[in-house]
């Protein structure tokens, strides 16, 4: 009763113009986004376009919208997409096991999505065999992860050996990566694979944005119509469990939601590290260990991270940054002094 009355007293010093404020982030930022770029656009060049877009006449030429419409807002929505896909998925991983440093790709489902996106470059299957093959092996990981779970479930904690067993089976994919490396053609396919590896959206089309839009939403939902019973995964098993709660069937769907949610933005993006380590620390820092406001703000500051990242890469040089190398540049940092200055959301 006690550790329920600390979290009610958390969630309502949450202030809800700050979550106001956070949710609707993402959405001024992407309207900055679209502005931002080697090729210059205007606001008004923006309401024009989407004016236009609904029938209106306009002076707009085709080369702003295709900038507009073809080019930036798929890849916009992508990257909001993809960092609250890693961030919700990262704060359900760290409350199921109960465990700060968890992050999405715990259950090896990051290394045989890439292993399955190295595959489809190696054979020439395109951008959406890439997507499907990388989405496919990225389930499939978590599968075997969960086989070598029940094999071995009577030697000991379930949560451990799912864990050790996810350990496993990403070794496994990242040998197998290596391996198809080091016989690709080095002047095409090496590059490609080592570019995909390190995360990009810059050949985002809405046609990808469509694809991981269902597979997300199957798994978002349940998360979020489930995220008050991860609040009682934090008190222990048997509380949660003399509260009702089948704690074995609940960290199943957990896992399951989450695990469709990385697989799905690992489809499209390549491998990006730490977004779903280090913003759920951030959101709890904001709101506390209650999952009823904490999943809706990492959600939030997910996306809107992921944007600002992804619009630096495409701006701060010439050539473009690959994302998994500055959200390990930002992210590393980050984590040391959240980890140093704030233990609130842990306590």
């Amino acid at each position: 009763m006690k550790k329920n009355t600390v979290v009610a007293i958390q969630c309502t010093k949450t202030s809800r113009s700050k979550i106001i404020v956070l949710v609707l982030m993402p959405i001024l930022l992407g309207i900055v986004a679209l502005t931002v770029g080697r090729y210059p656009v205007s606001l008004a060049d923006i309401w024009q376009a989407f004016t236009g877009f609904f029938g209106s006449e306009n002076n707009l030429s085709d080369t702003v919208r295709t900038v507009i419409f073809d080019i930036r807002i798929p890849r916009i929505i992508a990257a909001i997409l993809i960092g609250m896909a890693l961030s919700v998925s990262g704060a359900a991983f760290q409350g199921t096991f109960k465990n700060p440093l968890v992050s999405p790709d715990i259950l090896g489902v990051s290394a045989g999505a890439g292993f399955g996106a190295t595959l489809a470059i190696v054979y020439s299957w395109g951008s959406l065999g890439i997507a499907i093959s990388a989405f496919a092996f990225g389930l499939l990981a978590v599968w075997l992860t969960y086989f070598i779970g029940n094999l071995i479930k009577n030697s000991g904690e379930i949560t451990l050996i799912l864990v050790l067993g996810g350990i496993l089976v990403g070794t496994v994919f990242t040998s197998l990566v290596s391996l198809i490396k080091c016989v690709a053609d080095p002047y095409e396919k090496l590059p490609a694979i080592t570019y995909w590896l390190m995360g990009s959206l810059n050949s985002t089309q809405m046609k990808d944005v469509y694809m991981v839009i269902p597979p997300m939403v199957v798994g978002l939902i349940p998360l979020l119509l489930l995220r008050w019973k991860l609040n009682l995964l934090a008190f222990g098993d048997e509380e949660a469990q003399s509260m009702g709660v089948n704690t074995d069937r609940l960290r199943l769907v957990v896992i399951i939601c989450a695990t469709l949610l990385t697989a799905s933005a690992v489809s499209i993006s390549g491998m990006i590290g730490w977004v779903g380590l280090v913003i759920p620390h951030f959101a709890r820092a904001i709101t506390g260990p209650n999952y009823q406001s904490l999943l809706p703000v990492s959600m939030a500051v997910g996306g809107s991270f992921l944007l600002i990242v992804d619009t630096v890469a495409r701006t701060l040089l010439a050539m473009e940054i690959p994302l998994g190398i500055l959200t390990s540049l930002i992210g590393a940092p980050f984590f040391i002094y959240l980890l140093s200055h704030s233990r609130r959301g842990w306590k």
